[in-house]
């Protein structure tokens, strides 16, 4: 795999990322919403077959090819399965021409200082050797922002790149994930210390190494557009975080340069008992939804 012709697509690229990296935690919810409850299935394992299967479906659809759909957030259970005959993450970018990318944090910790930092992650240099043999281009790890808590918000972003060094060590380009909850209060003022706060550590990067960041879609439009133009940034990618699609598409399209990694905004409305007409034609019309966002702003 040509990773220089991944970067590019990244960089260049007129599209969006899918997140097609729901865990254990929120598989779940995910396939109550694609119409399968909880009674259809009764171990973990079940579970992940009926997720893969949803998965491998979307990425096999007519719609998700390079040109809408840049790059593609796996689960490790995904990158470790295969779609279409072909390892994951080799089929993605051979057959789509989809960039994939690989979620490695385990999990969040208890609340502090108005924060849910990630989880250890001990094993993490052995999943990212697995996943540079695998072909993933670039990683994804996510931790929470509930509070406009200056102390709180330092530590969360220290964390995430305290990691991304680590990942950065592997050749692998790291998705930073701190994500503020839509429904806080003071959702503004800690986007404002969120920004600072990433640009200080962007500011410290070596010149060589780029990192992407995946934010919430801000109150302020262009808020983060210092972080979209910093030279060690390859991307900035929102999440939909619980907003419906059509008010992730509206709020995306106001902030210039930034381009969507929605999962349950791209996903909604698909379910397991569609023909492949109904499925591959509402996934279309989300995916053309969601790039016409990400190319207005």
């Amino acid at each position: 795999m040509s990773q220089a012709a991944q970067r590019d697509k990244i960089a260049t690229g007129k599209g969006f990322i899918a997140a097609l990296d729901q865990s254990g935690g929120s598989t779940p919810k995910a396939l109550r919403l694609y119409g399968i409850p909880e009674d259809r299935y009764a171990t973990e394992a079940e579970m992940f077959d009926l997720v893969h299967a949803m998965r491998a479906r979307i990425a096999q659809a007519p719609a998700f090819t390079g040109d809408k759909v840049l790059g593609a957030i796996l689960f490790e259970m995904t990158m470790d399965r295969e779609i279409g005959g072909k390892p994951s993450a080799r089929y993605l970018w051979e057959e789509r021409g989809v960039v994939p990318f690989l979620k490695v944090d385990k999990g969040l910790a208890e609340a502090e200082n108005g924060v849910r930092l990630m989880k250890p992650m001990p094993d993490l240099d052995a999943l990212l050797e697995r996943g540079v043999s695998a072909g993933i281009f670039g990683t994804k790890m996510r931790s929470v922002i509930d509070a406009a808590d200056a102390t709180g918000i330092a530590a969360n972003v220290n964390q995430q790149f305290e990691v991304a060094h680590q990942i950065l060590g592997h050749g692998l380009v790291p998705i930073i994930e701190p994500e503020v909850t839509i429904s806080i209060p003071d959702k503004a003022e800690a986007e404002e210390v969120l920004r600072s706060a990433i640009l200080a550590q962007l500011d410290a990067l070596p010149q060589d190494q780029e990192v992407m960041l995946k934010l919430t879609l801000p109150e302020a439009p262009n808020l983060y557009e210092a972080l979209v133009n910093h030279p060690r940034v390859l991307r900035v990618v929102a999440l939909s975080g619980g907003y419906s699609r059509d008010e992730a598409n509206a709020r995306l399209a106001q902030n210039r340069g930034v381009i969507a990694s929605f999962s349950r905004a791209l996903t909604e409305g698909l379910s397991a008992d569609q023909s492949d007409d109904a499925f591959n034609a509402t996934l279309a019309s989300s995916i053309d939804s969601i790039r016409a966002a990400s190319r207005a702003g």
